[in-house]
């Protein structure tokens, strides 16, 4: 029994990861743990848009991957009693991908759309009439006989997520109505978050077996709900089923995440800054090449978590390591010439 990183850390490709996944996935605002101002606004909006008998306003939604970007997306059309169309934004490569989905789309529906920041323009352009006054234009015929006919659609309301918000442009950003921002969740939201999701799958958690599993969870359901599927794993096989504190702590180990829930790939890249380039400077793509990961992978999924940590800086020479992630890995810092290019 063995895991890769990205099962842990990327969006999983496997039927079965995905299927528990959604499983877990809150169902209602009052399901939906953290986030509290984010789930204020959203109940007015809901509950203002209900009483209206109107869809609700398009609504924009960013931050770090596993926070709970799509599960809002469920819970938005759940709370409207309206369905939802999930796509995302490298599916629509052409416009008619996307007229395809607005023409089918039922009264008031919700259009989720992932990695809306990756949408070709061609596509946006098309949708910027389509989220403003509910129309969508199309070509009809090529050359000097091509015509233009303008479509009603229903009325719906587009939700779109993003880790990269500074990608989204300001034309297509001007077009949503209320624009909110996940952060990381402190380790005491997450050991609810654990805590039921425990209970979902019928796994009984002794001691202090929840608060082992969200230290490590990055400030991440996903990565927390993920880990809790691993240590009922490990329990399974190595503990009889039971999991407290201490098989939680070693069914984590065995997996490879330490105990501020860094994973190999962390190592590898705290290991390069701090041992192959001596704390650095050292440019994304060099560093990328020596982990062996793509740099939107480092720069999207692991660099987040180090910077929180305070053991990576971004500068404009490059990626520095910090005195604690010496200290993390068991290095000490440069000293003379060295030093003054590390602090610098």
């Amino acid at each position: 029994m063995s895991a890769e990183p990205d099962e842990i850390l990327v969006a999983s490709s496997d039927p079965v990861e995905r299927e528990a996944e959604v499983s877990l996935r809150p169902r209602t605002l009052d399901e939906f743990v953290g986030q509290e101002e984010l789930k204020e606004h959203l109940s007015v909006v809901l509950e203002a848009a209900r009483a209206r008998s109107e869809p609700v306003g398009h609504i924009l939604l960013s931050g770090p991957p596993g926070l709970g970007k799509t599960s809002l997306a469920y819970v938005i059309a759940n709370a409207m009693g309206t369905n939802i169309r999930p796509t995302s934004g490298p599916a629509l490569e052409r416009a008619g991908d996307l007229a395809a989905i607005l023409t089918n789309l039922d009264d008031c529906d919700v259009l989720f759309v992932d990695e809306i920041h990756r949408l070709p323009r061609i596509v946006e352009e098309v949708l910027y009439p389509a989220m403003e006054d509910g129309q969508l234009d199309l070509v009809i015929g090529k050359g000097p006989s091509a015509h233009t006919i303008r479509l009603d659609l229903p009325r719906f309301t587009l939700v779109g997520a993003t880790t990269r918000a500074g990608l989204i442009t300001g034309p297509l950003r001007s077009r949503f109505e209320l624009a909110e921002r996940l952060d990381y969740y402190p380790a005491s939201e997450l050991e609810v978050i654990v805590t039921r999701s425990a209970s979902i799958l019928d796994l009984e958690l002794e001691g202090d077996a929840a608060a082992a599993i969200a230290r490590r969870s990055r400030g991440t359901p996903r990565i927390a709900n993920r880990l809790l599927r691993r240590v009922r794993d490990f329990a399974q096989v190595k503990a009889d089923g039971v999991v407290d504190d201490g098989v939680a702590s070693d069914a984590l180990e065995f997996f490879r995440v330490d105990d501020k829930g860094l994973d190999k790939v962390d190592g590898a890249i705290l290991d390069a800054l701090v041992r192959r380039f001596g704390g650095g400077p050292v440019g994304l793509s060099t560093l990328a090449v020596a982990v062996g990961e793509e740099p939107d992978t480092i720069e999207d999924v692991y660099e987040p978590y180090l910077l929180q940590l305070g053991f990576l800086r971004r500068t404009p020479r490059g990626r520095v390591a910090t005195e604690a992630a010496f200290a993390h890995v068991g290095a000490e810092p440069p000293t003379g010439t060295a030093a003054r290019l590390f602090h610098h």
